[in-house]
Formats: C-alpha cells, sequence, structure tokens
C-alpha cells in the first residue's frame, strides 16, 4: 500500500525496480567508461615506464612490458639532471604559495562577507572582474614590475602575490563565510568580541574544510605550473620539477621510457595528497559551487 492507503500492485512494482536497476547499470557502465579513458594515458606512461626503449616503438603495441625494466627508474631520476633538487623546488614555491594564500584570502573574504565599509560591492566587483583577465595579458607587465625589482631567478615573483590573495581564493572564501549565520557574530560581539576575535574564534574554525580545499588546489596548480617557472627562472638550480622535466625530454631524445619513468615519479605527491585529503577535495568542489 502507498501512503493514501491505494494497494499498489506487485506487477507495477516489480516493473519500476528493473527500471531503477537498468538504470543505474547504465549510469555505472558510463561512469566506468568514462573513467577508463581517463586513465588510458596514465595507463599509457606507466607501460612506457617500464619497457625498454624498443618495445615503446613496436608495432602492434605491446601493452604489458616483458620484462618490466624497474631500474629505468632509478637511472632517470639518479641521472645527470639533479631532479631531487628540482622537487624540492617545486616543493618550496607550492609551500610559500598555499601558506600565503590560507593566510591572506580568508582575511580579505571575512572583510567582503561580515564588514561594511564604503564602496564595499563595487571592490568586489572588480575583484571578480580580474578572474577574467586571461594570464597572456598580465604577462608582460608583471615580468617588467619583477625584472625592475630584481626578483628573476628567486621564488618571490610567485610567493609575494600568494601573500596578497587569489581573486577566485577571495571569492571562494566569502561565498563559503556568507553560508555561516549572522547569529554567531551577534552572540559573540554581545560576549565583547571585536570583529578580529570572531574571524579568528568562530569564523576560522568554521572553515577549515574551506582552508583545506585551497591548500590542494594551490599544491597541484603550483605543481604543475610550467609557464611561470619558464619565464622567471634561468639557473638550473633553480628550475622547479616541470622545467626540469621539458629540459630533460629535449636533451634525452629518443629515451622516451626514462622520460615516463621520471614523469610518474613527479606525479607521486599529487596523488598521494589526494588520496589523504579526498574527502575534503570533493567538498571543496560542492562549495565551490555555493551561491549567496
Amino acid at each position: 500500500m502507498n501512503s493514501k492507503g491505494d494497494i499498489i500492485s506487485p506487477v507495477w512494482y516489480k516493473r519500476v525496480s528493473i527500471r531503477r536497476v537498468f538504470t543505474r547499470i547504465v549510469i555505472y557502465l558510463l561512469v566506468v567508461g568514462g573513467a577508463l579513458i581517463y586513465l588510458f594515458p596514465l595507463f599509457w606512461m606507466i607501460s612506457s615506464s617500464l619497457k625498454s626503449n624498443d618495445q615503446i616503438f613496436t608495432t602492434p603495441i605491446q601493452w604489458i612490458p616483458k620484462p618490466p625494466q624497474w631500474h629505468n627508474y632509478i637511472e632517470a631520476w639518479s641521472g645527470y639532471y639533479p631532479f631531487t633538487r628540482f622537487l624540492i623546488n617545486s616543493c618550496i614555491i607550492a609551500g610559500g604559495c598555499i601558506l600565503g594564500n590560507i593566510l591572506s584570502a580568508p582575511l580579505v573574504a571575512y572583510s567582503f562577507a561580515r564588514l561594511r565599509w564604503p564602496l564595499r560591492d563595487v571592490f568586489f566587483f572588480i575583484l571578480l572582474l580580474t578572474m577574467l583577465i586571461p594570464y597572456a595579458v598580465v604577462m608582460v607587465p608583471q615580468f617588467v614590475l619583477f625584472y625592475k625589482l630584481g626578483w628573476v631567478n628567486t621564488y618571490l615573483p610567485f610567493i609575494v602575490p600568494a601573500f596578497c590573495g587569489g581573486s577566485f581564493y577571495i571569492f571562494f572564501m566569502r561565498q563559503l563565510i556568507m553560508t555561516i549565520p549572522h547569529e554567531l557574530d551577534d552572540a559573540a560581539r554581545i560576549d565583547g568580541c571585536g570583529s578580529f576575535n570572531i574571524f579568528s574564534k568562530i569564523i576560522l574554525p568554521l572553515i577549515k574544510p574551506g582552508l583545506t580545499a585551497i591548500a590542494i588546489f594551490e599544491f597541484i596548480g603550483q605543481w604543475n605550473n610550467f609557464m611561470g617557472p619558464l619565464i622567471y627562472l634561468t639557473k638550473m638550480e633553480l628550475f622547479t620539477l616541470p622545467l626540469g622535466l621539458n629540459v630533460f625530454r629535449t636533451q634525452a631524445g629518443i629515451y622516451m621510457n626514462s622520460f615516463m619513468a621520471v614523469s610518474c615519479l613527479s606525479l607521486i605527491p599529487c596523488f598521494i595528497l589526494f588520496f589523504v585529503a579526498q574527502r575534503y577535495f570533493i567538498q571543496g568542489v560542492v562549495i565551490t559551487g555555493l551561491k549567496e
């Protein structure tokens, strides 16, 4: 019987159940098929990293290495190029940018979300407009500015702007703070808390998932950043992993197995970070779509 007391036919109920099962099977097949398509390049990279160089270019394609060449990883990583140094450089830039955005973005977002000051909405609209500006437009003016400041061949062009707050992260945190009830602020003000105490003791603990999401987004963005280091870094001892991989690719020539091996190793920190903080990453994607 349904909620109105009517008797439900078993045949009808069976048809609905079969339809639901069929729909779920179709959805799962589509999801699995899409996942396999996206995972195919990764599988090809791992497979190529374990082959000899001759096996990579054989026809027909040999999908499974016979036998696996595990020494490719050791020889490629500990070869002529200092990939350990490149790894440390990437960690320095990514860590500095994460710290800068985590410290600056919530403060600016709190000002836009909670404080009232003249032309607040106008400045927030300007902030949103800056997200529409392509990087190619500001690339040359930024380089001229940082060159005159003497920041070329340093990590300052990457780390210092992070402490000024990224426009996307400010918007992201502002939308998150807007979901927190204003009654919490009012209760804290009755107890004598000022704006900064409200931010540090009430708002900040509630937006920790958003801060974790920012850290993940920024790490992945800086870890894969190629254009920025290519513009500002010319000394090899300062190169990041993307630049080191590019140099290795041009110098290694046809040794694709070694190049694929180093590429696989460079992805390990991103995989570890994603699987450790997967819940916060997905939550951050969901929070990004929140509206006022």
